[in-house]
């Protein structure tokens, strides 16, 4: 096991590398100078110019600029905003905790109906329920997050005023972070209709968030279960006069949830990437949000910083589900 562990270890400082270089290009290769944005509509003279960029660093070689990147990423410096002149961790921190609710919410409404559904799916085989299931999940994986988080605005928001359209909480309400996480600080509060107003505002977000990963769990579970249930051991069980939920529910979805599981790790990558999207269309204050206003402001440091942080999140996870898949099938250690 310890071997198994150092191997994934390995591999996460190379991967770290990569992504710096991949965040340290990007941002450079968009349009625009962000002096000349920092000094908005009105203007900078040539002077002032050449000094803020001497300043910034933006007038050394590019491979310069990298290194001094590189050497301040391992001392855990991952720069300052060019437009808030806080630290891009700090500020990353802040907004983290709302990403990781909103991802969290919609997570656990992927699973707790992906699962089942492909179970459903893979037990009631080829007859309309399989049919519908996987027929919904393919338009679910397909649908445009902005196209369908939009379509919900108007019908659930506009028409019914169901759910608010955007926010975490109502501006009735206000009260010092604690946690950060905006449902445990409405409990805290301890104001009358805090928390319900939170739940209200996650609702959205969280579905829409939650519709690619659910599509993407329930075809896998589906998959996973036919491969097991044509196995030798569950036809013995039933051989043997077990009940089907028995057979269905623990010799075959335990043994086929060691896929799944590592499907619902990879999914969180995806939620990451989708989070902007959502964040974007709800005005959900996280680091999707944080950093589409960063890329349109060509705010160097938070691109690059904001990129990075999320993929160590990604790789954290991914490192978490691979450590959980060796302890669930110990043949994996052995590879």
């Amino acid at each position: 096991m310890f071997r198994f562990i150092v191997a994934r270890l390995g591999v996460l400082v190379p991967t770290f590398v990569g992504v710096a270089i991949v965040a340290f290009s990007f941002i450079r290769l968009l349009p625009g100078d962000p002096v000349t944005l920092m000094a908005g509509e009105r203007g900078i003279s040539p002077e002032r110019h050449a000094q803020l960029t001497a300043l910034l660093g933006y007038d050394q070689p590019l491979p310069i600029q990298f290194w001094h990147y590189l050497t301040g990423l391992f001392a855990g410096d991952f720069g300052t905003s060019i437009v808030t002149r806080r630290p891009v961790l700090t500020e990353f921190m802040t907004l983290f905790p709302a990403t990781v609710e909103l991802s969290l919410f919609a997570i656990l409404i992927a699973v707790a109906i992906g699962v089942p559904a492909g179970v459903f799916a893979a037990v009631k085989r080829g007859s309309w329920l399989d049919q519908t299931i996987m027929g919904t999940a393919l338009v679910g994986y397909s649908m445009p997050i902005f196209w369908w988080g939009l379509l919900l605005i108007i019908f659930f928001s506009g028409t019914l005023g169901w759910t608010p359209v955007s926010g975490r909480i109502s501006l009735l309400y206000f009260f010092p972070p604690v946690t950060g996480f905006m449902l445990i600080d409405s409990l805290l509060s301890g104001q009358a209709g805090a928390f319900k107003s939170a739940i209200s505002h996650l609702i959205l977000p969280g579905v829409v968030l939650a519709t690619i990963p659910l599509a993407v769990i329930a075809r896998q579970t589906r998959s996973a279960m036919l491969e097991v249930l044509s196995e030798d051991y569950v036809r013995t069980a039933r051989a043997k006069g077990l009940k089907s939920t028995r057979v269905v529910g623990i010799h075959a979805l335990r043994n086929a949830l060691i896929p799944v599981v590592t499907t619902i790790g990879l999914q969180i990558g995806v939620m990451m990437a989708g989070a902007i999207l959502t964040e974007t269309i709800f005005s959900w204050p996280g680091i999707g949000k944080w950093m589409v206003d960063s890329v349109f402001r060509r705010d160097y440091p938070v691109v690059q910083g904001g990129l990075l942080l999320i993929a160590i999140v990604v790789m954290v996870v991914n490192l978490v589900v691979d450590l959980l898949y060796g302890l669930i099938n110990p043949r994996v250690r052995a590879r």
